[in-house]
Protein backbone atom coordinates (compact mmCIF):
# COMPACT_ATOMS: atom_id res chain seq x y z
CA UNK A 1 0.00 0.00 0.00
CA UNK A 2 1.37 3.67 -1.03
CA UNK A 3 1.06 6.68 1.09
CA UNK A 4 -1.80 7.65 -1.03
CA UNK A 5 -3.80 4.60 -0.16
CA UNK A 6 -3.14 4.75 3.19
CA UNK A 7 -4.58 8.49 3.19
CA UNK A 8 -7.42 7.19 1.70
CA UNK A 9 -8.26 4.86 3.89
CA UNK A 10 -8.01 6.80 6.66
CA UNK A 11 -9.97 10.00 4.96
CA UNK A 12 -12.80 7.06 4.62
CA UNK A 13 -12.21 5.99 8.45
CA UNK A 14 -12.24 9.23 9.69
CA UNK A 15 -15.67 9.84 7.49
CA UNK A 16 -17.05 6.62 8.74
CA UNK A 17 -16.89 7.76 12.63
CA UNK A 18 -17.71 11.03 11.89
CA UNK A 19 -21.49 9.79 10.60
CA UNK A 20 -21.54 7.51 13.19
CA UNK A 21 -20.68 10.17 15.67
CA UNK A 22 -23.62 12.57 13.47
CA UNK A 23 -26.87 9.76 13.61
CA UNK A 24 -25.89 8.80 17.07
CA UNK A 25 -26.15 12.50 18.43
CA UNK A 26 -29.36 12.47 17.30
CA UNK A 27 -30.33 9.50 19.76
CA UNK A 28 -28.94 11.53 22.89
CA UNK A 29 -29.68 10.76 26.46
CA UNK A 30 -31.60 14.54 26.54
CA UNK A 31 -33.39 13.26 23.05
CA UNK A 32 -34.21 9.80 24.77
CA UNK A 33 -35.77 10.95 27.61
CA UNK A 34 -37.68 13.61 25.81
CA UNK A 35 -39.16 10.64 23.77
CA UNK A 36 -40.13 8.99 26.96
CA UNK A 37 -41.79 11.94 28.18
CA UNK A 38 -43.83 12.33 25.23
CA UNK A 39 -44.81 8.55 25.75
CA UNK A 40 -45.91 8.99 29.46
CA UNK A 41 -47.46 12.39 28.21
CA UNK A 42 -45.45 14.47 31.08
CA UNK A 43 -43.86 17.07 28.55
CA UNK A 44 -47.08 18.89 28.30
CA UNK A 45 -46.37 21.28 31.16
CA UNK A 46 -42.82 21.71 29.48
CA UNK A 47 -43.96 22.50 26.57
CA UNK A 48 -46.59 24.20 27.56
CA UNK A 49 -44.24 26.67 30.27
CA UNK A 50 -42.20 27.34 27.19
CA UNK A 51 -45.58 28.46 25.37
CA UNK A 52 -46.84 30.79 27.67
CA UNK A 53 -44.88 33.89 27.51
CA UNK A 54 -45.29 34.02 23.86
CA UNK A 55 -49.18 33.65 24.52
CA UNK A 56 -51.32 37.33 24.87
CA UNK A 57 -53.88 39.58 24.00
CA UNK A 58 -56.40 37.55 21.89
CA UNK A 59 -54.95 34.43 22.23
CA UNK A 60 -56.78 31.76 23.17
CA UNK A 61 -56.11 28.35 25.40
CA UNK A 62 -58.31 25.30 25.02
CA UNK A 63 -58.30 22.34 27.56
CA UNK A 64 -60.59 19.98 26.06
CA UNK A 65 -61.80 16.85 25.95
CA UNK A 66 -61.08 13.44 24.09
CA UNK A 67 -62.82 13.66 21.32
CA UNK A 68 -62.33 16.99 20.35
CA UNK A 69 -61.29 17.43 16.36
CA UNK A 70 -58.13 18.09 14.89
CA UNK A 71 -58.41 21.58 12.83
CA UNK A 72 -57.16 22.18 9.70
CA UNK A 73 -56.86 26.46 10.67
CA UNK A 74 -53.49 27.19 10.65
CA UNK A 75 -53.29 29.05 13.77
CA UNK A 76 -53.83 25.78 15.68
CA UNK A 77 -51.34 23.96 18.03
CA UNK A 78 -51.76 20.89 19.86
CA UNK A 79 -50.28 19.19 22.74
CA UNK A 80 -51.89 15.85 24.29
CA UNK A 81 -52.02 15.52 28.03
CA UNK A 82 -52.08 12.04 28.86
CA UNK A 83 -54.36 13.32 32.22
CA UNK A 84 -57.94 13.70 32.70
CA UNK A 85 -59.36 17.24 31.94
CA UNK A 86 -59.63 18.58 35.53
CA UNK A 87 -56.16 18.27 36.62
CA UNK A 88 -55.05 19.74 33.50
CA UNK A 89 -57.07 22.91 33.30
CA UNK A 90 -56.39 23.78 37.23
CA UNK A 91 -52.06 23.47 36.42
CA UNK A 92 -53.05 25.84 33.42
CA UNK A 93 -55.07 28.47 34.98
CA UNK A 94 -52.48 28.57 37.69
CA UNK A 95 -49.82 28.93 35.24
CA UNK A 96 -51.87 31.66 33.51
CA UNK A 97 -52.46 33.63 36.45
CA UNK A 98 -49.43 33.65 37.94
CA UNK A 99 -47.68 35.07 34.57
CA UNK A 100 -47.94 38.80 34.85
CA UNK A 101 -49.18 39.38 31.51
CA UNK A 102 -52.41 37.40 30.78
CA UNK A 103 -55.39 36.94 32.30
CA UNK A 104 -58.34 34.64 31.09
CA UNK A 105 -61.86 34.85 30.21
CA UNK A 106 -63.30 31.52 30.65
CA UNK A 107 -66.23 29.85 28.40
CA UNK A 108 -67.61 26.34 28.58
CA UNK A 109 -70.04 24.03 26.82
CA UNK A 110 -73.39 25.68 27.50
CA UNK A 111 -74.68 22.22 26.89
CA UNK A 112 -72.41 20.51 29.86
CA UNK A 113 -75.46 21.84 32.15
CA UNK A 114 -78.10 20.00 30.27
CA UNK A 115 -76.25 16.16 30.43
CA UNK A 116 -78.05 14.33 32.92
CA UNK A 117 -76.17 11.38 34.77
CA UNK A 118 -77.41 8.62 32.70
CA UNK A 119 -76.20 9.95 29.70
CA UNK A 120 -72.73 10.37 30.58
CA UNK A 121 -71.51 8.93 34.14
CA UNK A 122 -69.85 10.97 35.88
CA UNK A 123 -70.91 14.45 34.38
CA UNK A 124 -72.35 15.43 37.82
CA UNK A 125 -69.52 15.32 40.10
CA UNK A 126 -67.33 16.74 36.70
CA UNK A 127 -69.35 19.95 37.22
CA UNK A 128 -69.58 20.04 41.00
CA UNK A 129 -65.23 19.65 40.90
CA UNK A 130 -65.53 22.47 37.98
CA UNK A 131 -67.26 24.68 39.77
CA UNK A 132 -65.25 24.29 42.64
CA UNK A 133 -62.27 25.09 40.88
CA UNK A 134 -63.27 27.96 38.89
CA UNK A 135 -64.71 29.35 42.44
CA UNK A 136 -67.18 31.69 41.98
CA UNK A 137 -65.55 33.04 39.09
CA UNK A 138 -67.46 34.52 35.99
CA UNK A 139 -67.82 31.57 33.21
CA UNK A 140 -69.65 32.38 30.01
CA UNK A 141 -71.76 29.85 28.12
CA UNK A 142 -71.75 29.39 24.79
CA UNK A 143 -73.03 26.59 22.28
CA UNK A 144 -70.83 23.98 20.89
CA UNK A 145 -70.96 24.72 17.76
CA UNK A 146 -70.74 29.19 18.36
CA UNK A 147 -67.45 28.31 19.52
CA UNK A 148 -65.71 26.12 16.70
CA UNK A 149 -67.13 29.73 14.42
CA UNK A 150 -66.07 31.60 16.87
CA UNK A 151 -62.40 29.68 17.15
CA UNK A 152 -62.56 29.55 13.20
CA UNK A 153 -62.27 33.64 13.12
CA UNK A 154 -60.45 34.28 15.83
CA UNK A 155 -57.19 30.96 14.72
CA UNK A 156 -57.00 33.86 11.43
CA UNK A 157 -55.41 36.33 12.82
CA UNK A 158 -54.35 34.82 16.50
CA UNK A 159 -52.72 31.61 17.91
CA UNK A 160 -55.03 28.85 19.58
CA UNK A 161 -53.23 26.24 21.85
CA UNK A 162 -55.20 23.54 21.99
CA UNK A 163 -54.10 20.92 25.44
CA UNK A 164 -56.13 17.59 24.67
CA UNK A 165 -56.89 15.47 27.70
CA UNK A 166 -58.73 11.68 28.48
CA UNK A 167 -61.54 12.98 29.16
CA UNK A 168 -64.35 11.17 27.57
CA UNK A 169 -67.44 12.79 28.91
CA UNK A 170 -68.97 15.44 26.26
CA UNK A 171 -69.38 19.06 26.42
CA UNK A 172 -66.40 18.95 28.94
CA UNK A 173 -63.56 21.38 27.40
CA UNK A 174 -62.98 24.64 28.62
CA UNK A 175 -62.18 27.20 26.34
CA UNK A 176 -59.66 30.52 28.08
CA UNK A 177 -59.52 33.58 26.12
CA UNK A 178 -56.38 35.38 27.19
CA UNK A 179 -56.67 39.64 27.61
CA UNK A 180 -53.63 41.67 29.28
CA UNK A 181 -53.41 41.23 32.91
CA UNK A 182 -51.45 44.72 32.88
CA UNK A 183 -53.97 46.77 31.18
CA UNK A 184 -58.15 46.98 31.17
CA UNK A 185 -60.86 48.43 29.34
CA UNK A 186 -61.11 51.35 31.36
CA UNK A 187 -57.45 52.19 31.16
CA UNK A 188 -58.39 51.84 26.99
CA UNK A 189 -61.14 54.06 27.01
CA UNK A 190 -59.30 56.75 29.32
CA UNK A 191 -56.40 56.96 26.75
CA UNK A 192 -58.75 56.84 23.81
CA UNK A 193 -60.68 59.66 25.09
CA UNK A 194 -57.19 61.58 25.83
CA UNK A 195 -56.31 60.60 22.12
CA UNK A 196 -59.51 61.80 20.65
CA UNK A 197 -59.74 58.65 19.08
CA UNK A 198 -62.80 56.26 18.68
CA UNK A 199 -62.59 52.56 20.62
Amino acid sequence: MNVFENRLNLLLLLGIIGTTLLFNGCYSPDRLENIEQKVTGNTWKKQFEEKLPFLGHRNWILVVDKAFPEQNAPGMEYLYADEDLLPVLKSVLEKVRKSGHVKPIIYQDKELGFITESQAKGVQQFRQELSTLFNGQNVQTMLHDSVFKKLDSEAKLFKVLVIKTNQVIPYTSIFLQLDCDYWNGDKEKELRNRMKLPL
